[in-house]
Parts: C-alpha cells; sequence; structure tokens
C-alpha cells in the first residue's frame, strides 16, 4: 500500500455515526471507477439508492471525495444537500447536465472544479490510484442550513453537527503516465 493510499477519508475527522446501506448500478466498491463517472470520459453522476439509513432523518446529503488528490486537502468533485428524507435514490446524470431526476429542494454546492454539479474523476496522469469515496449522509434538518454558495469546507462543517448515520462507496481510478 503507498503513503498515498493511506490518506484519511473526510468522516475521519467526525464523530463516529450508525453506518446504512448504499449501492449503485454504476459504481462498484473496490472497483474500477467507469469511463462514465471520469470527467474526460463521460462526466455523469452515478445511480445511488440507500436504505437503513436512521430514524429521524430529515433530508439526505450526497458527495463525492478524491482523498489522494495532490492538493494536501484532496478534491471535491460533488456536494449535493438539502435531499428531501422522501427521496432514497438518484438516477444516472442526476447530478450533471440538465439534471433529470434530481429532487426540488435539492442543492448542489459548488465543487473543487468550481461548478455547482457532479465533476468526475481527473487524477494526474502518473500519479498511481486515487480513490473516489461517494458519501450519503442522514441529516438531522430538513434544510442544512448553506446555500448553493458554500464551499464544500463550509458544507462539511455543518455535516459534523446535523449527520445521523452515513452510507459510502469507493472505486479507484487512476490515468496511466504519458509514455
Amino acid at each position: 500500500m503507498t503513503e498515498q493510499a493511506r490518506r484519511p477519508l473526510p468522516h475521519d475527522f467526525h464523530p463516529p455515526v450508525p453506518e446504512f446501506t448504499v449501492v449503485s448500478e454504476d459504481v462498484v466498491p473496490g472497483a474500477t471507477l467507469p469511463d462514465g463517472q471520469v470527467y474526460a470520459k463521460g462526466n455523469v453522476s452515478p445511480h445511488l439508492r440507500w436504505e437503513g439509513f436512521p430514524a429521524g432523518t430529515r433530508s439526505f446529503a450526497v458527495t463525492c471525495y478524491d482523498p489522494d488528490a495532490p492538493t494536501g486537502s484532496g478534491f471535491w468533485h460533488w456536494v449535493l444537500f438539502d435531499i428531501p428524507a422522501s427521496v432514497t435514490e438518484l438516477p444516472r446524470g442526476a447530478g450533471t447536465g440538465s439534471f433529470p431526476g434530481l429532487p426540488a429542494g435539492a442543492v448542489h454546492a459548488r465543487n473543487d472544479y468550481g461548478s455547482q454539479d457532479f465533476g468526475g474523476a481527473a487524477p494526474p496522469p502518473g500519479d498511481g490510484p486515487h480513490r473516489y469515496v461517494f458519501t450519503v449522509y442522514a441529516v438531522d434538518a430538513a434544510k442544512l442550513g448553506p446555500d448553493a454558495t458554500a464551499s464544500p469546507a463550509v458544507v462539511g462543517f455543518n455535516l459534523r453537527f446535523h449527520t445521523l448515520g452515513r452510507a459510502q462507496l469507493i472505486a479507484e481510478y487512476e490515468v496511466p503516465a504519458a509514455g
């Protein structure tokens, strides 16, 4: 295991909470991220479906984070919150393009590309495998608090204090060195 692969995940710094289940028709845990979720090859947010979240959940948030990005702070690819508690599935593409299937009231904060949507994997060539952590948060409030202009750090700060439970999928993606 490389030093890069040992970088912590964002919720490693948050209090422990119950886990629940998230599955995807696109992302397979531990597998290579499909081309559809790669910035230069499809750039489409994946299908996600979750269940078993704690009682008292009033909304959900979804993020995608690359802890292995060579930035010192990782890279946020997707930050979506205020998903109504009645919604337990996002169809493929809900976070990209014309946002088909994005639930009313859900808010995209800006990602580290600077846009308010899902931005796919784009690790530097030869930088080794990067992990893409898709996390669904069960939230104790119908509205998390920030608005669409919030940074991922501000959304994460609010999630730190309002998360009832968490589910995650982790896939990897690597671009070989040019040669």
